[in-house]
């Protein structure tokens, strides 16, 4: 197995640097990255007025749920923040980067190898502020969110877990988030994770993936002292991305956060 080191070098050095004078592409974009010999496809979302300023722009990196699965590389793209970022381009000034999980895969394992990959690409190749990245997801991609900021605690300004879960009957024991021997896995969360500004989104009536998890995360968090909020929609079912996504008092707190030493 290639070590994931040698994946990233690999990516970073694959990534194609603009020209002077060169056009730069706007809009959702074709990526890919290779793992063991086999491409994997993403999106990129750079927004209009990147083509025209010389400001280093905020990153989101947003982690699908279990219906976007697949290999196009696209499908992924008409959901969650996608589809806010089509509707009103001006409310994601950020480079998006739309990852996609393959089919029957979770955001654990290569896919989130994949996803940070093709974070360290877009990153080498945009014009891309370090200290204002951000990591969110939706579901399956809440997932994904807590794994990602588990393992790698340092790397974002801010993450947005909605309707995730960090333990649940959809993830085979063998493959948790945290070690077995780490004790209480909320607990172990909320210690690797320190001060990491986060804001829980979970709608109440959810029937897919049980509110309580969220629930126990933003105790475990609260207790711990972190930077947490935690909004629990009334009413709301399973999709609490699109109130989340549509929210300007999200974006605000989103985009005011940023890395701190």
């Amino acid at each position: 197995m290639v070590r994931l080191s040698v994946l990233l070098a690999a990516a970073l050095l694959a990534a194609p640097a603009p020209l002077p004078g060169q056009r730069v592409e706007t809009g959702f974009v074709d990526r890919s990255v290779i793992i063991s010999g086999k491409a994997h496809r993403y999106q990129v979302y750079v927004p209009a007025g990147y083509s025209t300023s010389n400001e280093r722009w905020p990153v989101i990196l947003f982690l699908h749920g279990a219906g976007e699965r697949g290999s196009d590389g696209l499908f992924q793209t008409q959901v969650g923040i996608a589809s806010h970022i089509r509707r009103a381009p001006a409310s994601y000034p950020a480079i998006v980067i739309f990852p996609q999980v393959p089919a029957d895969s979770l955001w654990i394992g290569m896919p989130a190898d994949m996803a940070i990959i093709a974070l360290d690409q877009t990153v080498a190749e945009f014009r891309t502020d370090p200290d204002r990245v951000y990591l969110t997801g939706m579901s399956m991609g809440g997932h994904g969110t807590w794994n990602l900021a588990y393992k790698y605690p340092t790397r974002f300004a801010a993450i947005a877990p909605i309707c995730g879960f960090l333990t649940h009957r959809l993830v085979p024991a063998a493959r948790a988030i945290v070690p077995p021997d780490s004790g209480d896995a909320f607990v172990a969360l909320a210690r690797r994770i320190g001060k990491l500004p986060t804001w829980i989104f979970h709608g109440e009536a959810d029937p897919v993936v049980p509110v309580e998890g969220s629930r126990q995360a933003f105790a475990a968090l609260k207790a711990a002292g972190g930077n947490v909020r935690y909004t629990e929609l009334l009413g709301v079912d399973h999709n609490a991305w699109d109130p989340t996504y549509g929210s300007q008092q999200f974006r605000e707190w989103l985009f005011a956060q940023r890395r701190r030493p």
